[in-house]
């Protein structure tokens, strides 16, 4: 009989060292929507003004870390080492390419990761709920460029996207980035977006990361590594 009340004493003991704090520090989790508590966002002056990096400038810069010219995508998948894959990753989405390939030269890879992370963070900074960048156009082969033209006569035959430097981001489109553990998150407007991206660039730009153009019409950022 003793022996049974010192193997339940030593249960109960056991239950209160353990599980009751366990218990106690499983608290639930908020499930309620979250909103967005949005401060200090001022963007730029001006998108033309402050990123107005023409062709010639950011042609100067592939020349020097960029590839030379492909022309096929087979070509691509072939130069390891001199050329990234990039995909989906925690700091950006890469768009369906219709017209280009997803490669970078590693610099330009590394300054993509820069801006896709810097955005993340100074959304949390400023408030907002976590959205990623989206990648609408990156490498672009020879055969690529002429199959534009048909769509584009515009497109250049000179472009920066020939050299594995350059890739595109919109500012019309963000990918939402949902709470693992399923609580609602309140949207963040793309216009809001769009400020805060404009801030990330600025200040990428100003450290002489990179070269900058404002495209209205295709409704993004067109940057070269430098």
């Amino acid at each position: 009989m003793n022996q049974s009340k010192c193997r339940s004493h030593f249960v109960i003991s056991i239950f209160l060292c353990f599980i009751l704090p366990c218990l106690a520090g499983c608290k639930k989790k908020d499930m309620s929507l979250k909103l967005n508590e949005p401060h200090n966002i001022k963007g730029v002056v001006s998108y033309k003004r402050s990123f107005g990096d023409l062709n010639d400038v950011q042609l100067k810069a592939a020349h020097a870390w960029g590839i030379a010219p492909l022309a096929s995508r087979e070509e691509a998948e072939e130069m390891d080492g001199k050329l990234v894959h990039i995909v989906d990753n925690d700091f950006y989405v890469v768009d369906s390419l219709t017209h280009s390939i997803p490669y970078l030269v590693p610099r330009a890879s590394a300054l993509l990761d820069t801006i896709g992370a810097n955005f993340l963070d100074s959304l949390t900074a400023k408030g907002l709920n976590p959205n990623k960048i989206i990648v609408t156009s990156v490498l672009r082969t020879e055969n690529d460029v002429k199959r534009l033209r048909r769509r584009n006569g515009n497109a250049s035959k000179n472009s920066c996207h020939f050299y594995g430097t350059t890739f595109d981001v919109s500012w019309k489109r963000f990918k939402k980035v949902e709470d693992e553990d399923g609580r609602p998150l309140q949207d963040v407007s793309a216009d809001t977006l769009k400020l805060v991206l404009a801030e990330v660039l600025r200040d990428v730009r100003k450290a002489d990361k990179c070269y900058v153009k404002y495209e209205l019409k295709q409704g993004c950022f067109h940057i070269t590594t430098r």
